[in-house]
């Protein structure tokens, strides 16, 4: 094994053979593939998506953009410092060659690395293209970030590799963090690298990931693949590419009644049977707001009358589960149990989205859009959305100018109650609190795990109830409840105290009680709702009920018993109390 580089060298090298026209890392001068006249449409779309993945409309100097600038220059040059090519790696603790094909659960990983590898030129790219970073063109860096795109595309990503492990790495986490970098260096990447690095992309997503609305191409991961082939169009000059992934985002517009997508009733569901409205529901609404914006006046500007249903999924899906900033745990799948990122770190992308939404949609939505926002976001005591380190500048940027508007007026929290039977969720609100129900039946899982997350949310479809109050328990679910709350005894729920392995049940949502009675009626204030509940594995049953009221939730079971001798359990409420 080659020891590591060190930036000295490893810069030093890369000049060197540069001038002695060394094939491999022949680095392009500014302008070299920019030749195209000034009318030409793919400048203008690169021009538009580095002002989407860049943002814009803020001043540099002023906070928080200053130290997250700065912040992004020191996480840059850290990456710089520590890019050491060799045979299989391009960092030292992101080894991406699989020593062992026949392992699944490796396999995943070294891809994942793999798509990590790109993730980290890509912030690269970032900090020589922004402002304030330390790092604005710094030649160095520029080199650094062509150097890695050669090694990544000669070693793995090209269009002779057979992918190995997770399929979203090789189809969106890889190929979007590469074509946002050939986007925003694209002046310093000659035309032949180019053209490998999208051969690669064509590789591995082909035309055909779209053919068919079935499997890994439906709700947000249709949306992330359209983002890739049209991004793939812009940097290849492929008209036909982006006209592709503008047709084939159509059928993620349509309501559905089965299956992953948008319900009439206001449900999101991906991988079959998850309510996943805070998460894999964020990136559909995310993606599609970069791709309307995108297009937005160029021949391939997304007309589709049915994208209407999407407007109006933002007051019908996705505003019922934001609270003063948060998007509520009952619809994030398996990201509840990401620590880093909390339910108001959640769900302030969201409202980034709505704020970007907003200028494909008329201007009275618009308008009710950003008032709708200014008042999450002014509402989010507990965890600010400014303050948010894991918020991107763009989004940082569309929630700061919804809060300088002063034409807005912010939208109180509404009060009422919704049932979203198609996904056995409900939401009530009154003033001064809220609070939100999880059930699951034969078409809606228990809980999902994968990719080794959420391995112990076994229970969290059994009747959990969620309740925030307006200035007080916004952190409940933030302040690492996840990590410590004992997985046996969820707030609401009733569960067999029978011991459950890791990922009981099977990944992906595969674990579905044999039950049809579960849901409930509504008058839009006040709701009746029950659940028939079986347990997981386990022998438990129980018949339960909530009376959703003014200023009450009453909550009732009957009928509750388990014949494995495991004891049975129903948590009222596991809540932290404070110092």
């Amino acid at each position: 094994m080659t020891s590591a580089w060190s930036r000295r060298t490893f810069l030093a090298t890369s000049a060197a053979l540069t001038a002695a026209g060394g094939g491999a890392l022949t680095l392009a001068t500014p302008g070299a593939a920019s030749a195209a006249p000034e009318d030409d449409p793919y400048t203008a779309l690169r021009t538009t998506w580095s002002a989407l993945i860049l943002g814009e409309g803020f001043s540099p100097t002023a906070e928080p953009f200053k130290s997250r600038l700065a912040d992004l220059g020191t996480k840059a040059s850290q990456w710089l410092e520590a890019m050491a090519p060799v045979e299989g790696s391009l960092w030292p603790d992101a080894v991406f060659a699989d020593p062992d094909p026949d392992t699944d659960a490796e396999s995943y990983v070294f891809s994942g690395r793999m798509a990590d590898s790109f993730i980290r030129l890509n912030t690269m790219a970032q900090a020589y293209r922004q402002q304030g970073t330390g790092l604005t063109g710094n030649t160095g860096l520029r080199d650094a970030v062509l150097t890695g795109l050669e090694h990544l595309n000669t070693q793995v990503y090209n269009d002779g590799q057979t992918r190995y492990g997770n399929w979203y790495s090789w189809q969106i986490g890889a190929p979007q963090a590469l074509l946002d970098v050939c986007v925003l260096m694209y002046d310093a990447i000659s035309p032949e690298r180019l053209a490998r690095y999208c051969a690669a992309v064509d590789h591995f997503v082909p035309d055909s990931a779209v053919a068919s609305y079935t499997g890994t191409s439906t709700g947000a991961n249709r949306v992330d693949l359209c983002r890739v082939l049209a991004l793939r169009g812009v940097v290849g000059g492929t008209a036909a590419k982006i006209a592709l992934a503008r047709d084939a985002l159509s059928p993620v517009f349509p309501l559905v009644t089965k299956g992953d997508g948008l319900y009439a009733d206001g449900s999101f569901i991906q991988h079959t049977t998850v309510p996943y409205t805070g998460s894999y529901g964020s990136v559909m609404l995310g993606g599609l707001g970069l791709l309307f914006a995108l297009l937005k006046g160029t021949t391939w500007e997304v007309t589709d009358p049915k994208r209407q249903v999407v407007f109006d999924a933002v007051e019908n899906a996705w505003a019922p589960f934001l609270y003063n900033g948060l998007v509520m745990d009952s619809v994030a799948g398996r990201a509840i149990s990401r620590g880093e990122v909390d339910d108001h770190r959640r769900g302030h992308p969201i409202m980034a989205s709505i704020v970007l939404l907003g200028r494909g949609a008329s201007a009275a939505e618009n308008a009710r859009w950003r008032a709708l926002v200014k008042g999450w976001a002014q509402r989010d005591y507990y965890s600010p959305p400014l303050n948010n380190p894991s918020l991107g500048l763009t989004a940082l940027a569309r929630i700061k100018s919804v809060l300088d508007d002063t034409s807005l007026t912010p939208v109180a929290e509404p009060a009422g109650h919704r049932l979203f039977p198609d996904m056995a969720r409900t939401t009530h609100r009154r003033p001064g609190w809220a609070a939100s129900l999880s059930m699951a039946d034969r078409r809606i899982t228990f809980y999902e795990t994968g990719n080794g997350e959420n391995l112990r949310g076994w229970h969290t479809g059994n009747g959990m109830l969620y309740w925030w109050g307006d200035t007080f328990a916004n952190g409940q679910y933030s302040d690492a409840f996840w990590p410590t709350v004992d997985p046996y005894r969820l707030p609401g729920t009733t569960v067999s105290r029978k011991v459950l392995a890791d990922g009981a049940g099977g990944d992906w949502g595969v674990a579905l009680p044999d039950v049809n009675w579960v849901g409930g009626v509504t008058d839009s204030k006040r709701a009746a709702v029950g659940q028939y509940l079986k347990g997981l594995t386990s022998t438990l049953m129980a018949k339960k009920s909530w009376f959703f009221l003014d200023d009450t939730v009453v909550c009732l079971g009957a009928g509750i018993h388990g014949r494995d001798g495991a004891a049975v359990e129903t948590t009222v409420d596991n809540r932290n109390l404070g110092p």
